[in-house]
Order: structure tokens, then C-alpha cells, then sequence
């Protein structure tokens, strides 16, 4: 996710501190010691069930090689505590980190390439996943671990009382959020549900990485690949304005949108949802198991997203194991990223109601089916294969979230905004961006 512009600016101060304290360093040779314990870092809160799951995926590892693994889980200051660790020429062995940080871990110069050849069963990643670990050079940094893609909740409770079906394009979508806003389906006799639950903050990118399932299923981008590899932006293109436009008209026009989404981040757009002031939400699986217990299985459904004017394009997702450089144990490193992404590690991951890491399998010889007795995942697997994609492997996408986050957001806050003036204006910070850092196409 996406950060703040001042946070930017202090991540680009840390990109240098990362760049001069480890860059020269990876390059040179550090003394090998099989047996030396790995260190590994784990983006998760402290305590919470995130770290439960990757102690569990250690200890199996621990069970089934005798190697040693010390789990750290970091969520607040992350970044900053990594530089902290690379300025000392001290990395973890192993960071299990989003997969969309990829390109800001290779220009920080702190992770080392992955040979495939040498971490095992590398062949059985789904080619999607494995993809999304290659850098714009087509090397391989990281190894996925887990998937996830967007689909559609619905309060089904509710969907049964205004008497619609399940959306399957964008014109029934906005047809059944219109009834949750206006038709008490809550049957209180207040008017105080909403049709549509949007995390639009510009915090960590918020209003971009949500309204990217909208913009890409319409058939418009952020950015645009170009035939020599270079990038050209694209939000002003007749596609994404069309996009922007039928987003920003749910919050402005139909006003189906909670109130105060411009400023909400996910913790308080998931207890709309839960609380029973919005009836859908776009989101990945990882929310399942908390709206179980606050709402019960059956109030609410799992459906695929609806078609947009182009397909059912949904933002993929996912976590990587990222190999630092400087470790004394590449071995060890290369085994505990084979054991992850193993068949046997993918349903360690998977395994519990809550301590879980993996969302969905990226081994293709692993049927979530077999995992879960639970038809719902099978939607996510579905989205994740049939229509998930990934954010563009550039050296950093970041700015690019953020800026248009920043954008999306300022539209659905101030309804008066002109569109296409906001949305070239961006598209020209965009410009900026890509040429800064090497991928802007000429023209």
C-alpha cells in the first residue's frame, strides 16, 4: 500500500540510507555458514494472529530441516527499521513482505537475486505469482507465498429483502446499492444504510488500491505499458475519465457511499460493513473469518465482482518471501523458500480459522478445495485465476498509488472538482514520476 506524500519524501531519504549502507555491501562476498540461524522479519502486528501463523510456518520448518528460525513481526515503522538494520550492514536473512514492494526492495538494493534452479519446487508456482516476482529486468526477486484477489461481499440478508439478484454487471451493481441507500433494508425505519462500502483515504494509497478494480474492469490504468517496455501515464485516456467518472458519481451523485468514506481507511470502512451501515464491499478474503463471528456466515454472501464495461478485472495481491542480501546462510535461505511455497508449507499456511498466512495456494498442485471445506474460498481462487491482476512491476509503485490515490480522493471529497482537469493534472505528476525513475516513454 501506498503512503502519505511526506512519507514519500522520508522513504526516499531512507531508499538513499538503504542504497549507500547495503547496495556496495551486497556485492560483497560474505562467509557462508550453513548452520547460522535465519532471521526472519514478518510485516505483521506484534502478537496478532499474522505472527501466530508465521511462528507456525517456522516451527514446521525447524521440524522438518533442524534449521533454526528466529520470527520477528514489525508493523509500525517498518521501513524505518529495515534501513536502520541495512545502514548497520545487518539485514534479516528473510523478509516476508508484500509482493508490490518488490520494486522498491530491488532499487534499495537490499535483496538478492533468486536462482530457481536453486530453491526446489519453484516450477510448481502458478505462472501469475511467480510473475509478479520478477522485476522490469525480468530477474527474479522473491519467492510468493500467498495470493489473493477481490471479490464481491454482499449483505445477502438484506438483497433478499429489496428482492434484486446478485449483480453481475456494473448497471445491476449500482441498481442494488440504490436499494440498500434508499429501501431500509435493515428495516429499522431510519434512513442510515448505504449501498457501497469505499475506503477512499489518501492514507498508504487507500482510494487508489480500492478504486483500481473499477478502473481496470472499465479497461483503464494508471499507467501504460509501451511496446519498448517504457510507461506512459493514463488516467486521462477516455477509459479511465469513464471510470473515474461512474466511481466518483456513487459518492456524489447516487450518493450510495457511506458518509465520510473520503477519509476512511479500511479499519473503519470494515466496521461499516460489519456494523450494517453499508451492504457491499470489495475485498479480499482475508476478512472472512471477522465477519463471520460480527455478522454470522449467513447474513452475508461471496460473489464474483460484477462485469465492468470491459471485463471483471479485479486487483491481485499477495506476499513474497524476499531473500536479503548480506546473509551468511544462503542455503538456508533457498530452504526456507522452498519449504513456503511446498505443498506441505502452503497447507501449514492455510491451516486454522484465524493464524493463517496463506490466503490462497500459489503451488499449483494445491486445491484450496481440499483445504477449505468452505465453497466461498473457491470464489476468491476463481478471481485470482480468472481475472486478478497484479500492479505493474516498475522500480517503484508507491508514487504512482499514492498520487492517484490522492486524486481519487480529492473528486469524492469536493463534488465540484472538474474531472478532466484534476485527472490531466495528474496524469502529468505521473509523467514526472515515471521519468524519474527511467521508465517514462518519450512521447
Amino acid at each position: 500500500m501506498s503512503r502519505s506524500p511526506k512519507l514519500i519524501a522520508a522513504i526516499a531519504g531512507t531508499t538513499a540510507l538503504l542504497v549507500a549502507g547495503c547496495s556496495s555491501g551486497a556485492a560483497e562476498k560474505v562467509a557462508q555458514d550453513p548452520s547460522k540461524p535465519l532471521e526472519l522479519w514478518a510485516r505483521t502486528t506484534p502478537g496478532g494472529d499474522g505472527e501466530k501463523g508465521m511462528q507456525k510456518l517456522a516451527a514446521a520448518f525447524e521440524r522438518a530441516s533442524g534449521q533454526k528460525v528466529e520470527v520477528t513481526a514489525i508493523f509500525d515503522d517498518f521501513e524505518t527499521k529495515l534501513a536502520q538494520r541495512a545502514a548497520q550492514k545487518d539485514l534479516p536473512d528473510i523478509v516476508m513482505n508484500d509482493s508490490s514492494q518488490l520494486g522498491t526492495m530491488v532499487t534499495q538494493g537490499i535483496v538478492r537475486e533468486v536462482d530457481l534452479a536453486s530453491v526446489k519446487g519453484s516450477d510448481q508456482l502458478l505462472q501469475p505469482a511467480l510473475d509478479a516476482a520478477k522485476s522490469g529486468d525480468g530477474k527474479t526477486y522473491g519467492l510468493p507465498y500467498s495470493a489473493q484477489a477481490a471479490a464481491l461481499l454482499i449483505r445477502k440478508d438484506w438483497r433478499q429483502k429489496v428482492g434484486l439478484p446478485v449483480p453481475t454487471n456494473w448497471d445491476q451493481f449500482v441498481a442494488l446499492a440504490k436499494a440498500f441507500t434508499t429501501q431500509d433494508p435493515d428495516g429499522n425505519g431510519k434512513a442510515d444504510t448505504h449501498g457501497l462500502a469505499v475506503p477512499g483515504s489518501t492514507k498508504r494509497g487507500y482510494a487508489s488500491w480500492y478504486f483500481s478494480n473499477f478502473l481496470w474492469a472499465a479497461g483503464g490504468d494508471f499507467i501504460a505499458k509501451q511496446a519498448d517496455g517504457k510507461y506512459k501515464p493514463a488516467m486521462s485516456t477516455p477509459e479511465s475519465v469513464a471510470a473515474t467518472k461512474w466511481f466518483r458519481d456513487l459518492a456524489c451523485t447516487t450518493k450510495v457511499v457511506q458518509p465520510g468514506a473520503a477519509t476512511m481507511d479500511t479499519p473503519p470502512t470494515n466496521e461499516s460493513f460489519e456494523a450494517g451501515k453499508t451492504g457491499m464491499y470489495v475485498v479480499g478474503p482475508y476478512l472472512l473469518p471477522r465477519f463471520d463471528d460480527a455478522l454470522g456466515k449467513d447474513k452475508y454472501e461471496v460473489v464474483p465482482a460484477p462485469k465492468g464495461p470491459k471485463d471483471a478485472t479485479v486487483l491481485a495481491e499477495g506476499g513474497s518471501v524476499y531473500l536479503m542480501a548480506g546473509s551468511p546462510n544462503e542455503a538456508g535461505q533457498n530452504a526456507f523458500a522452498a519449504f513456503a511455497i511446498s505443498a506441505e508449507g502452503q497447507k501449514i499456511g492455510m491451516e486454522g480459522q484465524k493464524a493463517y498466512i496463506v490466503q490462497l495456494p500459489v503451488n499449483k498442485t494445491v486445491d484450496i478445495a481440499t483445504v477449505r471445506n468452505d465453497p466461498r474460498w473457491k470464489v476468491y481462487a476463481d478471481a485470482y485465476r480468472l481475472s486478478g491482476r497484479y500492479a505493474p512491476s516498475i522500480p517503484n509503485w508507491t508514487p504512482v498509488r499514492q498520487q492517484s490515490a490522492d486524486t481519487i480522493n480529492a473528486l469524492i471529497a469536493d463534488c465540484g472538482l472538474d474531472l478532466n482537469a484534476e485527472l490531466t493534472k495528474l496524469d502529468k505528476q505521473l509523467g514526472e514520476t515515471l521519468s524519474q525513475q527511467g521508465i517514462g516513454a518519450s512521447s
